[in-house]
């Protein structure tokens, strides 16, 4: 395999994949239970957690903007990289170690709302030693950190309900998040190799840079691209709605279907990659939610099992494209930028998350969840067919990060 070779001859892919394989590692043990820990057993209420969740993605977004100009100003991705890994894994032990409704909103505010930011860290840290890589080798390494990340989701919920199984507490999804952090942390000081030197004559990244965040040709490629994936916000919200209510199924029916849907996404991620040699990104995602919007619309209509059954098979291809393929183009819209680029990632998830929102309340308000899911995949072609509109047919090479 490729990616065995790209592992063996360049520490920098290594570290990245293992770091954050690590970083979704900590991501899939806390985030299901989340709600659970927060409401349940440390007693906040359902209006101060919407308003946590939402304070903690926008300290997210300010997060990743901050640190991506400060990286690229220094030129420096490892250091970082090991302060926001660092604050992840303090910030789950505290509450696991200190559980209780305030000290979960600070933690989730702040260190590990900074600790989101790692995400776009590592790929701006791989795309700063691309002259290390063939063209060939750097499409690969973007490839492999995306699948990484995709694998954690597959194994780790799994896995960490499992432990939890017929405990009185599931804070221990803190402490495992937390010790897979620290992981990460000696992963990274110990295999993650040094920054490149500026190169001559390169400007300076500053606050100035902000300003190329608000042009209107970068504004609209985000707001399409947050387009598309904000189907998978609206999905998993419809999905076990639809599944337990109007196609009889049950909740365990809901955990068999993420389960495979996410193999069939991993399977179908060096697919679209492949796919993306000969294609641009905006004809390959344009194809993506068009898949994606028969999903919906099957998802909508289903009297039952088999149909949502069948359709699923659908939606773990398409959502492959719409998970992976946006992370290089993004990427690639602010040259010699890898930090500020990078943060867009959070950008384009903080928006999605809204335009997501927005669909579910609207579409639910007018004809329920089936009419959400209808909404959010003509929504989702939108966002590709603006992108066609803007880039063209042209095949642009994708950029691995």
């Amino acid at each position: 395999m490729p990616f065995l070779g790209i592992l063996r001859r360049h520490p920098v892919a290594r570290a990245c994949a293992a770091g954050i394989f690590l970083f979704g590692f900590a991501g899939a043990a806390t985030s299901p239970y989340q709600s659970v820990i927060a409401i349940r057993e440390l007693g906040m209420g359902d209006a101060v957690y919407s308003l946590v969740i939402f304070a903690a993605a926008v300290a997210n977004v300010l997060a990743s903007v901050a640190i991506g100009i400060f990286a690229d100003r220094r030129a420096s991705y490892r250091r970082p990289l090991l302060v926001t890994t660092g604050l992840g894994a303090a910030g789950f032990a505290a509450v696991y170690l200190l559980p209780s409704a305030p000290v979960f909103a600070f933690a989730l505010v702040g260190p590990v709302a900074i600790y989101g930011a790692s995400n776009a860290l590592y790929f701006a840290k791989a795309k700063s030693h691309e002259a290390d890589f063939t063209a060939a080798e750097s499409e690969e390494v973007g490839t492999l950190l995306r699948m990484m990340i995709s694998l954690a989701w597959v194994l780790v919920p799994g896995l960490v309900g499992f432990a939890l199984t017929g405990r009185a507490s599931l804070l221990p999804a803190y402490l495992i998040a937390a010790l897979t952090a620290l992981v990460a942390l000696a992963v990274l000081a110990a295999g993650l190799p040094a920054d490149r030197e500026r190169p001559e004559g390169a400007a300076r990244a500053g606050l100035a840079d902000i300003r190329s965040l608000a042009t209107p040709g970068l504004a609209l490629r985000v707001l399409a691209t947050a387009l598309a994936t904000s189907v998978l916000h609206v999905n998993a919200a419809v999905l076990p709605l639809i599944v337990t209510g109007q196609a009889g199924g049950t909740a365990a029916d809901v955990g068999v279907i993420v389960g495979y849907v996410a193999v069939i996404e991993i399977v179908f991620i060096f697919v679209w990659a492949l796919i993306c040699r000969r294609l641009s990104m905006p004809v390959a995602l344009a194809v993506s939610m068009t898949l994606y919007l028969v999903y919906l619309q099957a998802l909508a209509t289903a009297p039952g099992m088999g149909q949502v059954h069948a359709a699923s098979v659908l939606a773990g291809i398409a959502a492959a494209a719409i998970i992976t393929l946006p992370i290089p183009y993004l990427l690639g819209l602010i040259a010699g930028r890898p930090g500020l680029s990078a943060s867009l990632i959070a950008i384009n998830q903080f928006l999605a998350a809204g335009i997501g929102a927005g669909i579910f309340a609207g579409g639910t308000a007018l004809g329920g969840y089936p009419a959400a899911a209808a909404i959010s995949g003509a929504a989702g072609l939108l966002g590709g067919v603006l992108l066609l509109a803007l880039d063209g047919w042209r095949r642009q090479p994708m950029v691995a990060q």
